[in-house]
């Protein structure tokens, strides 16, 4: 008698919500410390070139932005689309900002 029974269709079948765990949070944070460690060992190094360590700090920092909107701002969930096209457009607006206040500056 238990063979033959079915479930009726209006119970949905539970599935387990996969979550992210602490451990992608832990290695992310250790890699933020690491691109900061970096960038300050760069900068205490007096011996190296200024523009090497100018371009550096910008690798850096680009990377440090990736990793905390990715991670903790979690922009890199589903759903997360209009969020990014702000930002990306108030990138352009700020970019052009600045652009256009140094081409006035030395015109």
């Amino acid at each position: 008698m238990a063979a033959n029974q079915q479930q009726p269709e209006n119970q949905a079948v539970r599935h387990r919500h996969r979550t992210e765990g602490p451990q992608k949070h832990i290695v992310v944070f250790i890699f933020s410390i690491v691109l900061t460690a970096i960038a300050f060992a760069a900068v205490a190094a007096g011996d190296v070139n200024p523009a090497f360590t100018i371009i550096l700090l910008l690798v850096m920092a680009v990377l440090q932005v990736f990793v905390q909107m990715g991670y903790w701002m979690h922009l890199k969930d589903k759903g997360h689309l209009m969020p990014i096209l702000f930002m990306v457009g108030g990138f352009f607006v700020a970019s052009t900002a600045i652009v256009m206040a140094i081409y006035w500056v030395w015109w």
